[in-house]
């Protein structure tokens, strides 16, 4: 996928470790990094805020050796610090082949309610509800590890501050859901190309929140906008 010469940059979703990458990154190959957010690092003092995260995120693709081209990808919440981080590298002079954003509204849309930043209860329940069986069987330790990162995860997004109507990218932008998402609508995703000074594509697939990511024809599409470049 990555073979003429794109690297992608894997941004995953609130309470996400990046398993529902696993058909993407398959089909990637070596040039693939995984981003890491400082706000789930043990014994962080105080909140981090969204900016710091997408500065975080930012160093970390500018520090990658080799000079390809990003394609950043984000799922759920990682699609809005993919959105920021590309603006973030393009202010570097960071050149961006592609953005891609998938199961996400445009970031204008967004709202956290208050009560899913409650307690990690909470936010497991939210996200049990938003993206039913993602954790079904799933061992206690593992939904606690689960809840406490997704709980950082959805402080820092209700947090985000972004411009509106927002800043555009100066990249094409891919934008995926799936019919069953509870948390977008073709609408709301076709509200992503006011984001974008490029080309803008969006297809719905079917599946829910997270399972769109596993079918064959999103893996496909991807494949073939990093193939095109973007």
């Amino acid at each position: 996928m990555t073979g003429d010469g794109h690297r992608l940059i894997l941004f995953p979703g609130a309470g996400s470790f990046g398993s529902e990458f696993q058909p993407l990154r398959a089909a990637a190959g070596p040039n693939t990094k995984m981003m890491r957010y400082p706000s789930r690092n043990e014994g962080t003092a105080e909140a981090v805020s969204f900016d710091t995260v997408v500065a975080a995120c930012r160093d970390q693709i500018v520090r990658l050796p080799g000079g390809l081209p990003p394609v950043l990808l984000g799922h759920s919440y990682g699609a809005y610090l993919s959105y920021a981080t590309a603006l973030a590298l393009h202010r570097q002079s960071v050149e961006i082949a592609l953005l891609v954003v998938v199961g996400a509204s445009a970031p204008d849309l967004v709202r956290v309610p208050a009560e899913v930043t409650a307690s990690t209860e909470a936010a497991l329940s939210y996200l049990d509800a938003t993206d039913p069986g993602q954790l079904a069987g799933a061992a206690p330790e593992w939904r606690e590890a689960v809840a406490e990162a997704a709980l950082a995860d959805l402080r820092v997004l209700a947090g985000m501050d972004l411009m509106s109507p927002p800043d555009r990218v100066p990249c094409s932008v891919l934008a995926l859901r799936g019919a069953e998402d509870p948390l977008t609508s073709d609408t709301s995703v076709e509200a992503w190309r006011q984001c974008s000074d490029g080309d803008f594509v969006r297809h719905t697939f079917a599946g829910g929140h997270s399972q769109l990511l596993a079918d064959p024809g999103c893996v496909s599409l991807v494949r073939d906008s990093l193939a095109s470049g973007g």
